[in-house]
């Protein structure tokens, strides 16, 4: 097991499985930098700043803003080790449905974001020679079969596969990196008040109804993930000498991650014969 006391940088915090996240390690003893859209709403839920506490009103879709995140917490805690990019919203909508402006800002938020945390605060852990960044998926990061959800399920895609660039990148420096899939987690990410919805709506696509209408009117409120298991599944997973690259989060996660391998077999094993055909000859 590493060290007990760290720097962490921890975005979207104050809700959520962020703001779990930031409780359990600030009771752990763990320095946090949390950011939020709002300073208020970070020192509603932890109280005013302290020696082990940064709250940061940060834009993750404003470079200068997030580099004043980063360069600030290093000034103020003199280094940072972990960095969770947790910040994100859903975006429902059929492909045809949604608008430009709403498939590139899911994506903003989703994954250009954490790509500027990342700028800024890798040459921090490159310096080091160590530290640990972490970005939160989602099953259907992995696992992406859901009618209606295509802009989400892409964000989460591109993060997951950044992430295993990225570690590859990073593992001479001593720095993982780590894609977390949570399932479904119990939480408001559902609510109507936090998702969006493609303000276009296309009746043909019956399938993408029937999911947004379970999402909200079944599931929401009844996810099987206890989000204050899943932060200490990520303080554990940040806590050892050989992090997973690959954490998945509950059950529905497990199970969803195997069908997909599973599926994945399946036609690679159909295919092999008229896949390898295409090879040249030599």
């Amino acid at each position: 097991m590493k060290s007990t006391s760290r720097i962490w940088f921890v975005t979207g915090a104050s809700k959520g499985v962020g703001q779990k996240l930031v409780k359990h390690l600030l009771d752990q003893g763990h320095r946090v930098a949390a950011t939020s859209r709002t300073a208020t709403a970070l020192t509603k839920a932890f109280g005013q700043p302290s020696d082990n506490f940064l709250p940061l009103e940060a834009d993750l879709t404003n470079d200068r803003s997030v580099e004043q995140a980063i360069t600030q917490t290093v000034q103020t805690f003199g280094g940072i080790d972990v960095i969770v990019n947790n910040a994100g919203y859903a975006q429902q909508g059929t492909i045809e449905a949604l608008s430009d402006q709403e498939l590139r800002q899911n994506f903003e938020v989703n994954f250009f974001a954490p790509v500027l945390v990342l700028r800024h605060a890798l040459a921090h852990l490159r310096a080091q020679r160590s530290g640990h960044i972490i970005n939160i998926a989602s099953i259907v990061g992995y696992q992406g079969g859901y009618a209606g959800w295509g802009s989400y399920v892409a964000s989460k895609f591109a993060l997951a596969g950044l992430t295993e660039s990225l570690a590859a990148e990073v593992a001479e420096l001593g720095v993982h990196a780590t894609v977390v899939y949570p399932g479904p987690v119990r939480t408001d990410f559902l609510s109507s008040g936090a998702l969006a919805v493609a303000k276009r709506q296309i009746d043909d696509y019956a399938e993408a109804k029937a999911s947004l209408d379970l999402h909200l009117d079944t599931l929401h409120g009844h996810q099987a993930g206890d989000p204050d298991k899943l932060a200490l599944l990520i303080i554990q997973a940040a806590s050892v000498e050989a992090p997973p690259l690959h954490l998945f989060a509950g059950k529905i996660a497990n199970e969803l991650a195997a069908a997909k391998s599973s599926a994945v077999q399946k036609d690679l094993n159909a295919w092999k014969g008229s896949s390898e055909a295409t090879d040249f000859v030599d």
